[in-house]
This record gives C-alpha cells, structure tokens and sequence, in this order.
C-alpha cells in the first residue's frame, strides 16, 4: 500500500467507523457465538503471498463483528464505560503514524513534555494540591499508565523501595531480603484506598486514613479508576477530599473522560520515589538532557507510545464545560434508571446512587436474581453484569455509551420489568 492508496483506503475507514458508531445500537449489543468460534472462519497459517484490501475489509463483518461485545452501544450497561470520541479517535491515528516510542525526552521531546503538560492540566481540572504538579518547578507530577491496575502496582514497588532506603539509610547492616521479608501492606478487600469500587462505587473516608497514614509514614494511594472522571465537576470534588493525605493518586480518563483506551492518568508528590524505583540507565539510552524527564523511569516497561495527544485533542474539542456536561448527563441518565426502580415495589435499591451506576435486585432469594440477569443477557437486548454485595447477588447498570439518552434508558427498563414479570408469574404462589 503506497500513500495515495492510503489516503483512499483511510477515507474508507473513516466511513466505515463513522458508519459503525453512528448505527451501532441497531446491532445485537452482545455476541452470539461459542468459544473458539473464530478458528474456523479463517485459514490456519498466515498468507505467504499478499492478499488485496478489499479482501481483509470483507473480513472484519464475517469474522470480527460477529464476536464483537458492543461496549459503545447505547444499550451496554455493564462493568463501567470505556470512553469514546471522535477526537480520541483521530488523535490515535496521529500517534500510530508518528510512531515514536516516548522512553526518554531525547527519543521524542515533543511526546514527554505533552504527557506532563496534559497531566497538569488534567490536575488542575481536578484542583488537586499544587504538590502533585510538575509546573516548571514542582517536584511531583504524573505520568500516563496502561491501567489502574498498573498504577496500583507501580505505586506499591515504589512504596517498597523508599522504606528500604529509608530502613537502610538506620540501618546499614541490614540486607533488602530481610527488610522485605518483614514489609506489610495494608488494604481492604478492595486493596487500596479507592474512591469509587468497582462493585457498587463506595468511597472510602480518605479524611480519614490519610492522617493515619502521614503520622506512621505508611505511603496512601488511592484508586479512583471510574469516579475521578467526576472530580472535574465542582459538586463532585467532595469525594475527593483527603488527597492532599495521598502519595500518589490514580484515575482512567479512558473510562469516562472521552479519551480512548488506553490512558490512566497517575500522579504522585515526589517524583523522586517513583523514578528512584525504576530508574535504569544503559549507555544507549543516555543524552544531553537527562534532567529533562524520562518517563520510562515511572513505569515497568521501557517503551511508551504518544498517548497524550488523545488527551490535548479532547480537552481542547470538547473543553472543561463540554467534558462537565457530558459527566452530568450520565449522573442524570443513572438518576433516571434509580427514580424508575424506586417507583417498582417488587425491586429495590442496592446501594447509594453517587455518580452513572445503579445497584439493584428484585426483592427475593439471590436465584431470582441470578435467573433474571441470565434471562436479561441471553435476550441479548441489553447487557449487564452482577456484584454481590453483604452476601447479596445484585445487578449492576452502569451508564456506559457516550450516545445514551433517556429514550434508552425507558427501553432497558420496560425490558428489564417485562422479563421480571415473566419470571415472577412462574414462581409458585
């Protein structure tokens, strides 16, 4: 394929996301299809001759779609939103054909300094404490992961590696094996300080533990993978009180904030607990400006791709206003779907409704519930998943597409009533 090609062909694939986005909830939200269903559709090796586009193009509707989970249709309610944009989109296409591989400011200057650049912006969208910013001379700052899950590790190794130094600078006859053997993490079921659970987004008093955390010297991180998107809206920042308590702080601008996954936006107040962490420095990958930043010391990986320019497209496209509103919509979409389970007396609400999730259950033996989420999904109509929470088997509705309206809303619940009813009739009276 040579440029002119290329410029055909991605005018074609535009169309075609275009096309896929715009009429996505008139496809069935959930597969159909058995495990290992994809195996037989294509061939067994790789081509050893070239085949045409036209031909991989025919492919994505009779192989890929047939086992695509729709996460972006207006009709997906389960686990929590993965975000979408067109902006996200194009800044993504940028990325791949720039191309860079960001470990160090002199591998792609441009690509280190937007990352911290954005991460203060972000930052000061959420007015976290001044402590947390690079600015020009902060000594925190924040950094880009795969994943929450990524954030929360990261976090952990570099809280283990200050208290060696800390515990060896006392005690220098003292070896890493037999500190780490004796090291304790504290956590809940949960595993860190979380604001926002995934289950059924508690919050933890973070008011709380981070006073007892800062007297004992005990490094806080606290997970807000979902709800942190909230935080820029000044009626939600509350549930942020308590970080100036943190050491570190993590949320997925990629879950609710219109930026593509993958982008989990980390920061901590000393950037040098984190760097002193992971810091490695082969010959090859030193240069004149190694004060300048190397994001590759903040990570376990060495590479990085230019993630950042999804977050400067979005936040300059849809701006704070634009980002705030889309937040409040989804909030509003959830209060909806709570005020329409209130107003039946044979459900009830499971959990406080804080943000775009809605706990619920039909009053009744956790089988009934078990049997109406399992006739939900196989009806394909919408999708959901459970939790259980004190021992109960609750379902979850998580506002999740960005083209949600309330018209969706009123249909999953007719849908959700309706199989209720059926199911209930059954039951012996």
């Amino acid at each position: 394929m040579d440029a002119a090609e290329f410029r055909r062909r991605g005018k074609e694939m535009v169309d075609y996301v275009a096309d896929y986005l715009e009429n996505i909830e008139k496809r069935q939200v959930y597969p159909d299809v058995e495990p290992g269903y994809l195996r037989s559709l294509i061939p067994e090796e790789a081509p050893e001759e070239a085949e045409s586009y036209e031909d991989v193009v025919k492919d994505i509707e009779r192989v890929i779609m047939p086992g695509v989970t729709h996460w972006h249709s207006p009709y997906f309610y389960a686990y929590f939103p993965t975000a979408n944009s067109f902006p996200s989109l194009l800044a993504d296409m940028l990325c791949g054909a720039i191309g860079c591989i960001g470990f160090s400011w002199a591998a792609s200057p441009a690509c280190t300094e937007l990352e911290t650049v954005m991460l203060d912006w972000l930052g000061k969208m959420l007015k976290l404490p001044a402590d947390f910013l690079a600015g020009t001379e902060g000594r925190g700052g924040g950094v880009i992961q795969g994943t929450a899950s990524e954030a929360t590790l990261i976090a952990l190794l570099a809280a283990r590696s200050k208290i060696i130094k800390l515990i060896q600078a006392d005690h220098p006859d003292r070896s890493e094996t037999d500190i780490i053997s004796k090291l304790v993490a504290y956590s809940s079921d949960q595993f860190c300080a979380t604001l926002g659970t995934t289950p059924s987004c508690a919050f933890d008093c973070i008011t709380e533990l981070g006073p007892i955390c800062n007297a004992v010297e005990i490094w806080m991180h606290i997970d807000a993978a979902y709800a942190g998107s909230a935080f820029i809206c000044p009626e939600f920042r509350p549930l942020l009180n308590g970080i100036e308590f943190a050491d570190s702080f993590n949320f997925n601008p990629h879950k609710w904030l219109l930026v593509n996954f993958d982008c989990s936006a980390m920061w901590v107040k000393k950037r040098s607990d984190i760097i002193g962490a992971f810091k490695i420095e082969p010959l090859y990958l030193k240069h004149d400006h190694q004060e300048s930043g190397n994001h590759s010391h903040w990570q376990i990986p060495l590479g990085r791709r230019f993630r950042s320019l999804k977050m400067w497209f979005v936040f300059r496209m849809y701006g704070l206003k634009g980002l705030q509103a889309y937040i409040r919509k989804h909030v509003g979409l959830a209060k909806e779907f709570e005020s329409l389970v209130r107003a039946d007396q044979r459900f009830e609400i499971s959990a406080d409704v804080v943000l775009g999730l809605v706990c619920f259950r039909l009053k009744g033996s956790n089988e009934l519930n078990e049997t109406l989420l399992k006739r939900i999904n196989n009806a394909r109509n919408i999708h959901l998943v459970p939790c259980q929470l004190a021992g109960k088997f609750v379902l979850r509705f998580a506002v999740c597409a960005r083209t949600t309206e309330s018209r969706h809303i009123q249909e999953a619940w007719c849908h959700i009533s309706h199989l209720a009813s059926e199911l209930l009739q059954e039951l012996p009276h």
